[in-house]
């Protein structure tokens, strides 16, 4: 680390940055870059955007905007001091602290970096040393060193982002920043700067149910790319703008203004906003999201020595229905295909059909299991699996006895009234009463079930939050947010063996907040398999590949094609099965259990791989859908799922740049009577061709070894 009168450059695990400090300004984050990139052009530090912005009640901004920059207060921010240390796994943390010398407010902001990642992990922590001060926005990050880095300017860059619905997950767009808001003016002739912005924000508690916290700047030559995530498990907000000179990106949590969030500063009482990642390569968009990849693997709190393939009986199959008479032969099916886990899914503590509104104890059924749930869970073990079962944790039905025995401050309140939303209550997880109501139901699920694999689903929002204890709601939402990840942090440490599957809807929670902490992610809740190859191919960009739980239902009445167009959405993510296997052919289930010892025997590779899309990430709604994993290591190793859509011309090219000029053995390795497929390789353009004689919707898994 060294630092001058202008400028303190730091390197970090993989990333090196370079902070401008002068006396005059805030401290502002002219570059990031990875470790050992060849040399930035030199930063500009005219007019580069403060690190931090703060919106305090009374202080605004100058000049007036929706945006979340030219804050008066980050304008007035000075350098304080710096400090840096190392661990013994190679991580390094660097803090600088700045301090507003008209308000006493003092903000510090932390970046981490891991060995391998050319990314940083951040966030600010604001204080006062004085009066109390109302927060109405913080930034976790703000920076224009993408220009600076790539020696473009904002003409040169497109902004990729991300839209998310329900079964109609992780839908990317690429588009010039110019065409997405940054509107064309003359801040010399106008003496500002613009005031126009692009921003994305999420609502509530469903973190990624209308956008997504990941996205992208990249330049039009695909020569530099700066990709980030905002790892927070309720409401966040982006937003890219222009500056007089340069441009700005800005990561928050939840704000005032879209939020209804606010919080206090008090001597002694500080705030911590939620963390970032900022990662960055020289190269396009699946350089970007290969940088991201490697920062979450680095985010993970634990990795299990063990990757299961998991058997749920909800999608298209029982679909929230289960009994023994209907469970037992599943089970056995399951276990006949090579599953490792049975998970009982929905519907397991319902007695009389409307189950919906009226969960929250979470015991099992009489009706359902006659000989008592536990037969079920036996049968499990007996087949070799480890039982698993469906949970929706944070409710508690208007009909549940719950609802009448929990104290009323165990809920999300507004104005003196509980919330409610589509039938349910909203636990507040800040209550003791709350948390030990969880604590006992997934020890007892534990103990009396031997319960080892969770899926924890979360159907509602509740709005902007809760009021309770005179908190805007917005900031009794961002608590109960942490105070969720604090249970979860505690459960895993209470069951270090167990696994939980993170769902909500789908994925409609899809953040690191959560995805540190939990196994395995399910990317949708599309039942139509035509439907689901562009969520299962887009989702790499926002998960793990080793956490992707791609549903893969085969059904006895599809044919070949169809069933292998399914199974092989699963095979290079986390193949998650269900369907209807107790009443298949013995030909039909060969096909199931060829897909999972496929997905099997890659699973390994899969959890060290890094993504791309041949055919573009914002592309993969088209007549040929393709996703592909490499080796984050050497180009030996590539594996690519191809999906042939109805109505689909007989060949596809797909571009393999990371293999150009290489020769490479092209194999379809699922399925394995590959019949009507033929590939071939082009080494010198790097371009697999792939053809296909069958009619229809298709798929297959090729393997290109270019080993030799």
């Amino acid at each position: 680390m060294s630092s001058t009168d202008d400028l303190l450059t730091w390197a970090g695990g993989g990333a090196e940055l370079m902070l401008g400090i002068a006396p005059d300004r805030p401290v502002r984050l002219l570059s990031l870059r990875p470790a050992g990139a060849a040399t930035a052009p030199p930063p500009s530090l005219a007019d580069a955007a403060p690190l931090v912005e703060v919106q305090l009640l009374g202080q605004g901004r100058f000049p007036g905007s929706h945006r979340y920059a030219d804050t008066t207060v980050g304008a007035r921010l000075r350098y304080v001091d710096h400090s840096s240390t190392m661990s013994g796994d190679g991580s390094a943390e660097l803090r600088v602290s700045q301090r507003d010398p008209a308000t006493g407010l003092s903000a510090t902001s932390v970046f981490r970096a891991a060995p391998g990642s050319p990314a940083v992990h951040t966030w600010t922590e604001l204080a006062t040393d004085g009066v109390t001060l109302t927060v109405q926005a913080v930034t976790s990050a703000c920076t224009g060193a993408f220009l600076t880095d790539a020696g473009l300017g904002v003409d040169d860059f497109d902004l990729v982002y991300g839209d998310s619905d329900w079964v109609a997950e992780s839908r990317w767009h690429r588009t010039p920043l110019r065409c997405v808001g940054l509107a064309v003016m003359d801040p010399e002739v106008h003496h500002h700067a613009p005031r126009s912005r692009f921003a994305l924000t999420s609502r509530s508690s469903w973190s990624t149910g209308e956008h997504l916290p990941t996205g992208a700047l990249v330049a039009r030559d695909d020569s530099w790319a700066l990709a980030w995530q905002i790892e927070h498990n309720g409401a966040w907000h982006w937003e890219v703008g222009e500056r007089r000179h340069g441009a700005y990106l800005a990561l928050l949590g939840p704000t005032d203004t879209e939020h209804q969030w606010s919080t206090d500063l008090r001597p002694g009482h500080g705030f911590t906003t939620v963390p970032v990642s900022l990662a960055v390569a020289a190269g396009g968009v699946d350089e970007a999201i290969a940088a991201l990849t490697l920062q979450r693997r680095t985010l993970l709190r634990t990795r299990p020595a063990l990757l299961p393939v998991v058997f749920n009986d909800y999608m298209n199959t029982l679909m929230g229905d289960p009994t023994t008479a209907r469970l037992l032969p599943l089970i056995d099916a399951a276990a006949s295909a090579g599953a490792d886990i049975f998970c009982v899914d929905a519907g397991w503590y319902d007695e009389d059909g409307g189950w919906w509104d009226s969960v929250g104890e979470w015991r099992p059924s009489t009706t359902r299991f006659p000989g008592g749930l536990v037969e079920v869970m036996d049968r499990i073990r007996e087949r070799r699996m480890v039982p698993g079962i469906w949970l929706e944790p944070e409710v508690i039905g208007v009909r549940s006895p719950l609802a009448r025995t929990l104290p009323d401050e165990a809920f999300f309140q507004r104005g003196g009234t509980r919330v409610t939303e589509h039938g349910r209550h909203h636990l507040d997880l800040r209550h003791p009463a709350a948390l030990a109501h969880l604590d006992d139901v997934v020890d007892r699920l534990v103990a009396e079930l031997g319960v080892g694999y969770f899926k924890f689903d979360y159907n509602i929002m509740p709005g902007p939050g809760t009021d309770l204890g005179g908190l805007a709601p917005g900031a009794g939402l961002l608590d109960h947010n942490r105070a969720h990840l604090d249970w979860l942090d505690a459960l895993l440490d209470r069951h270090p063996g167990l696994l939980i599957e993170n769902c909500a809807s789908g994925a409609m929670r899809m953040d690191y907040a959560l995805l540190s902490r939990l196994h395995l992610q399910s990317t949708s809740d599309q039942q139509n398999p035509l439907l689901y190859p562009p969520i299962a191919a887009a989702a790499p960009a926002s998960v793990l590949p080793e956490q992707c739980g791609n549903w893969a239902y085969a059904q006895p009445e599809m044919r070949p094609d169809e069933a292998a167009f399914t199974l092989a959405t699963g095979v290079l993510g986390r193949l998650y099965l269900s369907g209807h296997l107790n009443r298949m052919t013995q030909e039909q289930l060969d096909l199931v259990r060829e897909a999972v010892a496929v997905h099997r025997k890659v699973l390994p590779f899969v959890a060290s791989a890094l993504p791309f899309w041949p055919l573009g990430l914002t592309g993969t709604d088209g007549a040929w859908i393709a996703t592909g994993l490499r080796s984050a290591t050497s180009p030996h190793e590539t594996l690519l799922t191809v999906w042939r859509m109805p109505d689909a011309p007989d060949h596809v090219l797909l571009p393999v740049p990371h293999l150009r000029g290489r020769e490479a053995r092209p194999e379809v390795v699922f399925p394995a009577a590959a019949k009507g497929w033929s590939v071939h390789w082009d080494a010198e353009r790097g371009e697999l061709r792939l053809d296909s004689g069958t009619q229809g919707p298709t798929a297959c898994v090729v393997r290109l070894d270019s080993s030799t």
